[in-house]
């Protein structure tokens, strides 16, 4: 049993501000993908220089995963909210980001990028393609961290308490000051007042995030991946959805759920299934037919 105690905060500032470790996940993102997409240029694998990357990668972090996740989450989970305070889309700090948005995002980004700029769309999402699942990882850590989006009841002995999800317990609530008192916790758990769930947070983390990376990052070295621009980008689109799918089972559904038991990440996800293995088809196609294309036979 393990009763979660991390505070988000690594540290304060002042009374309103302070680092906490959901920024610091995202600059890590923001970091290592900076480095692993250098390496590619170097490798003749990216078509960028070092000016054009950061600028690239930063408006890709900034407008693209942290705005589309930000519209996305009120999107598909709390339009209400969004409607009845449109200035809480810019309380970032406060959480509420949702992957599908993100990903949406990044991709609307790259697209009028690269038509700014003259470079091949493609090539540039197979690239930051493989880095993005970094990003990902981090920012399921930094949500374990936080004690949000906890996963569903289980009776294993890796079960976690959280919190957080007594209303009592959040910031501001009756009991905020108890929050991290061990005792009262544990008294809590004992009497069944807070169930244990899955650390699901850590299973999107290895699945949607470091797994998938290091798969990507072989896969991007392969003749496969090389041959046709645009198929890494497909696999991380279909990757990530089937790790989220899985891992969905685990996690405490964020809004109603859908025909009785899927969930909408997972509604979310299914529709990203069936559109990458329909146009990594489409693209097996195309290929097929140019490599069997016939000769034309010369004349004279």
């Amino acid at each position: 049993m393990i009763i979660h105690r991390l505070h988000p905060e690594i540290f304060q500032i002042t009374e309103t501000l302070a680092i906490r470790w959901y920024g610091l996940s995202y600059l890590a993102g923001f970091v290592a993908g900076y480095f692993l997409l250098k390496v590619m240029i170097r490798r003749d694998q990216l078509d960028l220089n070092t000016q054009q990357l950061q600028d690239c990668l930063t408006t890709f972090c900034i407008f693209g995963v942290m705005l589309g996740g930000r519209i996305g989450y009120f999107l598909f989970y709390s339009p209400q909210t969004l409607l009845e305070d449109p200035l809480q889309l810019l309380r970032i700090w406060e959480g509420g980001m949702a992957s599908h948005g993100g990903i949406l995002g990044g991709i609307l980004v790259l697209w009028w990028w690269s038509n700014k700029h003259g470079k091949s769309f493609w090539q540039l999402t197979d690239s930051f393609a493989v880095v993005s699942p970094l990003g990902i990882g981090f920012g399921r850590l930094a949500n374990y961290i936080n004690g949000e989006l906890w996963g569903r009841p289980t009776g294993s002995d890796w079960g976690v308490a959280f919190p957080l999800e007594l209303p009592r317990f959040n910031p501001g609530g009756a009991m905020d000051h108890l929050r991290y008192d061990l005792p009262t916790l544990q008294q809590y758990v004992e009497n069944g007042w807070l169930p244990l769930r899955h650390p699901s947070q850590l299973y999107q983390a290895a699945a949607e995030g470091f797994f998938l990376f290091a798969v990507l990052w072989l896969v991007r070295q392969t003749t496969w991946s090389q041959e046709k621009h645009g198929r890494i980008s497909l696999l991380f689109l279909l990757g990530y959805a089937v790790a989220r799918f899985g891992v969905e089972f685990f996690r405490e559904p964020d809004a109603e759920l859908h025909f009785g038991w899927m969930s909408q990440g997972q509604f979310l996800s299914l529709f990203m299934i069936l559109g990458a293995i329909a146009c990594l088809k489409l693209l097996s196609v195309q290929k097929s037919k140019g490599s069997h294309a016939k000769t034309p036979r010369r004349r004279g």
